[in-house]
C-alpha cells in the first residue's frame, strides 16, 4: 500500500487567475450561460457593504492591489475608490464591468481578497486610532495560514500598524521588520541575562534592543535586571504577561514603569502584548509607549462586502440598464466625498456635489482598469498607510 504524501493545501498564482479557485455554482452557471448563447452580455458589477459589525460606523477598503493583479490582462475594466479608503454602509467600492462570463467565476476570488484586507485594515486602522500616537506592532503572522503571511502583513501596516514582524517584510512591502525576542530563546539558554547578552552580542546595531521580562520571574524584576543587563542599549522591555497570571495589567506597567525611572532608567519604553483589543489598548496606553497586537488583527470581525451585478447593456437600445436583486440598490453610482470635514454622498456619476462651505465634492471612484491594461501607478504600502492615518484624524469610532 502506498502511503499518501502530504501536501500544502494552497493555490499558485496561474491557478488563482485561472477562475477555476471558485465555488462550484459559479463554474455551473458560466456552463449555462454558454449553453444559451448568454456569455457575451455586458453587466457590471458593485462592491459594496450593507452593513458592518456590531459596533462598527466606519471600515477601510483594501486589497484592490491584489484584485487588479487577479483580473489584469482580461476583458475586464474596473473602477474604484482608492485603496485605503474610509467607508460607510451602502458606499459604492468598486465596479466591475464585462462580459458575464469573463467576470462570474472571479467573484468567489475577488470578494475573499477584498473581505481578507479589508477586515484585517479595519481593526488594525481601529486599534491605531485608539493608540493614538503609541506605536502599533503587529506580531500576529501565527494566528493565520502562513500561505497568506504577506497578505496578512500588509493588511495590517496599511490600516495603520507601524511596523509588521514578517521576516520578508523588507523584501515584498518595503517595510523593516521588526520584532522582539521569544520565550523560547530565554527558555533554551536558561538565564534571561544570559540569552539577552547573546542577543546583543549577535544582532546588529540597527536592531532595537526589546528585552521580553516575563520568562521565569516578577516583571518588576527581570526588567530592573535588563536594563542593568544591557544599559543603555535597551530600547524597551515588553509585557507579555500570561492571563493565569496578570491580574492587572495596567498597575503591573506602572509598577515597572515606576522601578526603572527609580533607578536611572526612565528612558526604557514599555512595550505590552498578549490578546489586547481596542479597550486594552485604550485603557493601557496611558503606561505603554508600544503595543504588541497579534490575535485580534489577525482575526477580526468580517466586514461583509458584497458583489451584486446593478447594470446590464442593452445592445439593441445601446445604454445601460439599472437592474439588481431585491434589497439592493440598481444602477452604477458614485462616492463623492467632502474634504476635510468627511462629509459623503451618493449619487449618479457625474453629477455636481456642493458641500457646505462652497467647495466641491470629490468623486472617489475613478477607472482604475480598462479592458485589462491597468491605467494608474500602483501605491506603495507606505502611502497606502499614510492615506489612512490622514482620514483617521477626521473620524471618531
Amino acid at each position: 500500500m502506498v502511503e499518501p504524501i502530504p501536501r500544502l493545501y494552497i493555490f499558485s498564482e496561474n491557478e488563482l487567475r485561472s477562475g477555476n479557485v471558485t465555488d462550484i455554482y459559479f463554474i455551473r452557471s458560466k456552463l449555462i450561460l454558454e449553453k444559451y448563447g448568454l456569455c457575451d452580455k455586458i453587466v457590471r458589477f458593485e462592491v459594496h457593504a450593507y452593513s458592518l459589525p456590531k459596533d462598527y460606523k466606519w471600515a477601510l477598503f483594501t486589497g484592490l492591489e491584489e484584485v487588479l493583479a487577479l483580473l489584469r490582462n482580461r476583458p475586464i475594466t474596473l473602477y474604484s475608490v482608492p485603496e485605503g479608503t474610509v467607508f460607510a454602509p451602502l458606499h459604492p467600492l468598486a465596479i466591475i464591468e464585462g462580459r458575464i462570463c469573463d467576470i462570474i467565476t472571479f467573484e468567489t476570488a475577488v470578494l475573499g481578497i477584498l473581505r481578507f484586507h479589508t477586515s484585517v485594515s479595519t481593526k488594525a486602522a481601529r486599534i491605531k486610532k485608539k493608540a493614538g500616537e503609541k506605536e502599533v506592532l503587529f506580531f500576529g503572522l501565527r494566528a493565520q495560514h502562513p500561505a497568506v503571511a504577506a497578505a496578512l502583513d500588509r493588511a495590517a501596516y496599511v490600516g495603520g500598524c507601524d511596523a509588521v514582524s514578517g521576516a520578508f517584510s523588507k523584501e515584498i512591502l518595503g517595510v523593516e521588520p521588526r520584532g522582539t525576542i521569544p520565550h523560547a530563546l530565554i527558555i533554551v539558554f536558561g538565564d534571561p541575562a544570559k540569552a539577552w547578552k547573546a542577543f546583543d552580542s549577535v544582532m546588529p546595531e540597527e536592531v532595537p534592543r526589546i528585552a521580553l521580562v516575563d520568562t521565569f520571574y516578577d516583571e518588576r524584576f527581570e526588567s530592573l535586571l535588563a536594563a542593568r543587563t544591557l544599559g543603555k542599549k535597551l530600547w524597551g522591555v515588553r509585557l507579555d504577561t500570561p492571563r493565569s497570571r496578570r491580574g492587572d495589567m495596567y498597575l503591573i506597567a506602572k509598577e515597572v514603569k515606576w522601578t526603572l525611572k527609580l533607578h536611572g532608567f526612565e528612558n526604557v519604553k514599555i512595550v505590552i502584548s498578549g490578546g489586547l483589543d481596542e479597550d486594552d489598548v485604550e485603557k493601557l496606553k496611558e503606561v505603554a509607549d508600544a503595543f504588541g497586537v497579534g490575535t485580534t488583527i489577525a482575526f477580526p470581525p468580517s466586514v461583509d462586502l458584497s458583489m451584486d451585478i446593478v447594470e446590464v447593456y442593452d445592445e439593441k437600445e445601446g445604454k445601460w440598464i439599472p437592474i439588481t436583486k431585491r434589497g439592493k440598490l440598481p444602477g452604477m453610482k458614485q462616492l463623492y466625498r467632502c474634504i476635510p470635514i468627511y462629509e459623503d454622498y451618493i449619487d449618479e456619476p457625474n453629477k455636481t456635489i456642493k458641500c457646505r462651505d462652497g467647495s466641491l465634492a470629490k468623486p472617489l471612484l475613478t477607472k482604475i482598469m480598462d479592458q485589462g491594461k491597468i491605467l494608474q501607478s500602483i501605491p506603495r504600502p507606505s502611502e497606502i498607510r499614510q492615506y489612512v492615518l490622514e482620514q483617521l484624524k477626521y473620524i471618531d469610532m
